[in-house]
């Protein structure tokens, strides 16, 4: 009998989330700012569980927990008490990571990451940045029942330069493995990915040897864009499905910034991840660019550099969850940059339910890779991923 995928090796999946729990910012932060401080209020009317930073309105807590959920999205559990309590709890997140066939996890968050501009234009920008860093300290402490299974990365403070490096260097003494940025920091009337304004934070990251990570939709429109959309998305399935379709490939726009504008020539040594973005478009990006880089001239005005694509080989790295028809083409033409990932446990997540499409994580694998060169198979589903992130397991299982 073969032994499937998922018994064979150490999964690592590199896209998962916490959903955060409602004493997150209350138990952790100055009593000094009062209910503008991350808090849960029950809505009388329906009954949901929402989150407030005084008088302003934000999700509900259960919005992006649909691993599970018996209603399709962008229905969710009003409270996070009938939510799938592997979304908030550590050690019932082991038990689904075990069911699903995934050694490790990379941890993401939700409120923060999407709603970060709320955060940005607190009445005082400290306030900001005291949330950040009481989620940062949550994290690691959540991460630590098990060091090498859960797998933090750091928010940052970005609309703050000089507390963003000062998070970054704590987030690395607490345990994390790497920091978030937006794919469009512009959307937010920041700087671009590109501008020297951000090179003493990638300097740093260098330094450290932390990953940067840009998260599909993480700061990339601003908050009334964002509750615009969910407005539609409620009543409308299509629009739901635009929506969501667009977003995975946000991350195009950070990738060639962050090549065709020198970062990756400036920091050689920054691993650079696109997450829940899907991975099969990215030989086509990659073969694109080359044949612009030199179309265009830009290989003649800029002599000394490589080509597109070898940044990309050397620095950037892709995760795939539930692509099938182009896939293990991609993989051959690029096994050391793409990594797996469940996207656990949001609507689009391998989280089998009622109102899911998705199947059983172990079950996808197994259809995804089976057929490639085993070489490839242990860098996708580990190697990579423990390189970048410093997971200490091994790449095989240990026989039963």
């Amino acid at each position: 009998m073969t032994t499937s995928l998922a018994a064979t090796y150490n999964v690592i999946d590199i896209d998962t989330h916490i959903i955060e729990p409602p004493d997150l910012w209350t138990t952790r932060m100055s009593k000094k700012w009062g209910d503008l401080v991350p808090h849960v209020k029950t809505d009388p009317k329906s009954g949901a569980v929402r989150w407030r930073m005084g008088d302003l309105k934000l999700p509900t807590v259960g919005s992006m927990a649909h691993a599970g959920w018996k209603e399709f999205p962008p229905g969710h559990p009003p409270t996070l008490e009938e939510a799938d309590p592997g979304t908030w709890k550590a050690d019932m997140r082991l038990e689904r990571m075990d069911e699903y066939g995934i050694q490790s996890a990379v941890l993401y968050p939700n409120l923060l990451g999407f709603y970060c501009e709320t955060f940005m234009k607190t009445p005082d920008r400290e306030l900001g940045i005291e949330c950040v860093r009481a989620y940062n300290d949550f994290l690691a402490e959540w991460c630590a029942v098990a060091p090498d299974r859960l797998i933090p990365v750091a928010f940052l403070p970005f609309w703050d330069i000089d507390a963003t490096i000062a998070e970054a260097k704590r987030a690395a003494k607490i345990g994390h493995r790497g920091v978030i940025l937006s794919s469009d920091f512009a959307a937010i009337n920041l700087p671009e990915l590109f501008d020297p304004y951000w090179d003493p934070l990638y300097a740093v990251v260098q330094d450290l040897g932390l990953s940067v990570n840009f998260h599909a939709a993480f700061a990339d429109k601003t908050t009334e864009d964002s509750r615009r959309i969910q407005r539609m998305v409620v009543t409308n399935k299509a629009a739901y499905v635009k929506g969501s379709t667009m977003m995975f490939m946000n991350n195009a726009k950070s990738m060639c910034d962050i090549i065709l504008y020198g970062v990756c020539e400036k920091f050689p040594k920054i691993n650079f991840v696109s997450v829940e973005s899907g991975a099969s478009w990215l030989p086509f990006l990659m073969e694109m660019v080359d044949w612009q880089w030199k179309n265009s001239g830009a290989a003649k005005a800029n002599p000394t550099w490589q080509l597109p694509s070898d940044y990309f080989r050397r620095q950037w790295y892709g995760s795939f969850w539930f692509e099938k028809a182009l896939l293990k083409e991609s993989i051959r033409n690029y096994p050391d940059n793409f990594m797996f990932e469940t996207d656990y446990p949001h609507p689009t997540s391998l989280s089998p339910g009622p109102a899911s499409y998705a199947r059983n994580p172990k079950v996808v694998i197994e259809e995804s890779l089976a057929g490639l060169p085993e070489d490839m198979i242990r860098k996708v589903l580990h190697d990579n991923a423990a390189r970048i992130y410093g997971i200490k397991t091994p790449t095989l299982r240990k026989a039963a």
